[in-house]
C-alpha cells in the first residue's frame, strides 16, 4: 500500500509539473497572431498528422525540420505545434537557432483548435 502511494504522489508530482511546464512555455495572444495569417507548423510525424490536425496548417515533423526549415520562410510568422507540447517547444528553438524571429509555441494542436474555435 505505501509503495502504491508513493508511486500514486510521484505520478501527481510529474503531471503538475508537466502541466506547469506547457504554460509557461506557450505563448500569449496565439488567435491575435493567427488572425494577423500566422501560419501554423505542426512538428508531429506525418502519420500523427493524418489523424486529426488544424485546416490550413503545415506539417513538417520534428525529425525532419533541421533539414526542411529552408522549405520556410523566414519573414513569415509560425506557430509550433505538437500532441503534447514538448516537439512544438523543441521546433521553436530550433527555428530560432536558424535564424528565424518570429516563432511561437503553440503547444498541442488540439488545445490551439479550441482557442481558434472560440
Amino acid at each position: 500500500m505505501r509503495n502504491l502511494l508513493i508511486f500514486g504522489g510521484i505520478i501527481l508530482m510529474v503531471y503538475i509539473i508537466y502541466r506547469v511546464y506547457r504554460y509557461q512555455t506557450l505563448d500569449k495572444g496565439l488567435d491575435a497572431l493567427i488572425q494577423k495569417g500566422a501560419i501554423i507548423l505542426d512538428v508531429r510525424t506525418e502519420k500523427e498528422f493524418k489523424t486529426g490536425h488544424i485546416e490550413g496548417s503545415v506539417n513538417i515533423s520534428l525529425g525532419t525540420i533541421r533539414e526542411r526549415y529552408t522549405e520556410l520562410d523566414r519573414d513569415k510568422t509560425y506557430i509550433t505545434v505538437c500532441s503534447h507540447g514538448l516537439r512544438s517547444v523543441k521546433a521553436e528553438k530550433i527555428l530560432k537557432e536558424r535564424g528565424f524571429k518570429h516563432v511561437h509555441n503553440g503547444g498541442a494542436w488540439s488545445d490551439l483548435q479550441e482557442i481558434i474555435n472560440k
